[in-house]
């Protein structure tokens, strides 16, 4: 017979979602496989530094070139400026979108099969590495502001501004890796998944409106477009980071769209993820 206690669907255990502390424990289980990312980046600091060299060759290069023949329409907006959201979409992006291979890695180390042992849900372990991926795409936020601004952009220094910066980029950070994870779960290689993430990360970018407007795109890409959730997430960017910035869906809309394919992406990881171990 099960043990009550370890049993998640019996009423009185801790991780049932009947219990009334259920919540608070699953958020507690989420933030501490979050906060084992955070100890990754204090014992190794240079990978912020390697990290950095990506956005600020689009921005110092790209930006700059496009900005100066002005090439794209982007209404009110500097190219630069228009760019910015779109190089911090695109950073986070990369970082997620090849997080799997490091719960590869920890497949090969034996992790896996300590966290699949332990008495937290599949979902809260599958959204905790998201998570985790979200610390990482908040350094690169920094990151690029710091480089923005360096080069002229008018940043929207507004509090609930950033507030809301940063939950957009912790939203399309979980995305994407929570993304990478289920391709983890089923190509279980690290070869395999490293072609699969290298096929995957340019279609993502450049059908979106990270570096031109939805407009302008051929009518099938306008679809492809639309159906991106990177899309959303640099929508989001460049109303709330750029002073004279705006949305063509509307923030709510936004974070709807990320917070829908998280739920959907984080219960597809938590069936899957028990795969991995096999």
């Amino acid at each position: 017979m099960t043990s009550p206690k370890l049993d998640a669907t019996w009423p009185g255990s801790v991780n049932s979602p009947m219990n009334p502390v259920w919540p608070v424990r699953w958020l507690g289980q989420c933030l501490t496989l979050a906060e084992m990312e955070l100890r990754k980046l204090r014992h190794d600091p240079t990978e912020l530094l390697t990290r950095a060299i990506q956005p600020a060759l689009w921005l110092l290069i790209f930006g700059e070139v496009f900005t100066r023949i002005h090439a794209i329409p982007t209404g009110d907006l500097r190219y630069m400026d228009f760019l910015a959201p779109g190089v911090l979409a695109q950073s986070v992006l990369f970082i997620a979108i090849f997080y799997g291979i490091a719960v590869i890695w920890e497949r090969d180390l034996g992790l896996v099969h300590k966290l699949l042992v332990s008495p937290a849900p599949r979902a809260a372990l599958v959204l905790g590495k998201a998570l985790s991926a979200g610390v990482r795409g908040l350094s690169q936020a920094g990151i690029v502001y710091l480089l923005a601004w360096l080069l002229g952009v008018k940043m929207n220094w507004n509090p609930l501004a950033l507030l809301g910066v940063a939950v957009t980029v912790l939203l399309g950070a979980a995305v994407f890796s929570t993304f990478s994870l289920i391709i983890a779960c089923i190509v279980k290689t690290r070869e395999r998944f490293m072609g699969i993430g290298q096929i995957l990360t340019m279609p993502l970018f450049f059908a979106s409106n990270a570096m031109y407007p939805i407009a302008i795109m051929p009518d099938w890409l306008k679809g492809v477009a639309h159906v991106n959730p990177l899309t959303y997430e640099v929508d989001a960017l460049r109303a709330l980071m750029i002073q004279g910035g705006t949305t063509s869906y509307g923030i709510g809309a936004d974070f709807t769209v990320l917070f829908l394919a998280l739920a959907a992406l984080t219960m597809i990881g938590a069936r899957l993820y028990p795969n991995l171990a096999t």
